[in-house]
């Protein structure tokens, strides 16, 4: 047996915190391996255990936010946003809007709230996180360059977006990208990251535009 499974051993008592941060462990292994199924059937185990166990908020909002992340990766997107609302409702009244885990909780309910097509509330919620996380981390940081690239993609998704928010859009991404490149350097991940993006916020522009202007010359013509 190995010390892991020594440590997860379901024959010793429930409350045996050694066991349950083994629990924490399996799982994380579990994603780095990319058995996602595997990992959620641990993540829900270890969240449970630790309610029933009153555990520390601390603790619990770390193991919601675990799972979450874990629906995520499977594509449950509904079951993944009520727990990020959670945890960032969590996060703010345990640490404060200016903490760091509190904004990061922020940028993961906007990112779950735009796998749901529910643009309007991200837009919403990180106009209230982005003048907090430009005021604590300054404009180079990563978490702000995310916060402002989900900020984006709500705008030149949203169905009815006019082309104001397109342009808004567009150049939010230019920027971000443009600060990723000075910062990080081209080939860094988050760099990339910024370009598909920003290519699909420019082909929105281009498409708006266009319709506005055959718009124009159709009411030149007739009339």
């Amino acid at each position: 047996m190995s010390r892991l499974e020594r440590r997860l051993d379901v024959g010793r008592p429930e409350g045996d915190w050694d066991r349950i941060d083994a629990m924490n462990e399996l799982g994380s292994g579990l994603s780095a391996a990319e058995h996602h199924e595997d990992a959620l059937a641990v993540r829900e185990a270890e969240l449970s255990t630790r309610r029933r166990l009153g555990d520390s908020e601390e603790s619990i909002l770390v193991a919601q936010g675990n799972l979450a992340n874990t629906y995520r990766t499977l594509g449950r997107d509904e079951k993944a946003l009520p727990m990020r609302q959670e945890v960032y409702s969590g996060r703010l009244k345990l640490l404060g809007e200016e903490h760091n885990s509190t904004l990061i909780a922020a940028l993961n309910c906007a990112a779950s709230l735009n796998d749901l097509k529910r643009y309007e509330e991200a837009k919403l919620l990180l106009r209230k996180a982005i003048p907090v996380a430009r005021r604590v981390l300054g404009e180079d940081a990563q978490l702000l360059l995310r916060m402002r690239k989900s900020y984006a993609v709500a705008l030149y998704e949203y169905p009815t977006a006019t082309l104001v928010d397109q342009r808004e859009a567009a150049t939010t991404l230019e920027e971000v990208a443009r600060t990723a490149r000075r910062v990080l350097g081209g080939a860094h991940p988050l760099t990339t990251e910024f370009e598909w993006p920003l290519q699909k916020a420019r082909a929105a522009l281009r498409a708006h535009e266009s319709r506005q202007d055959a718009a124009h010359e159709w009411i030149r013509e007739y009339f």
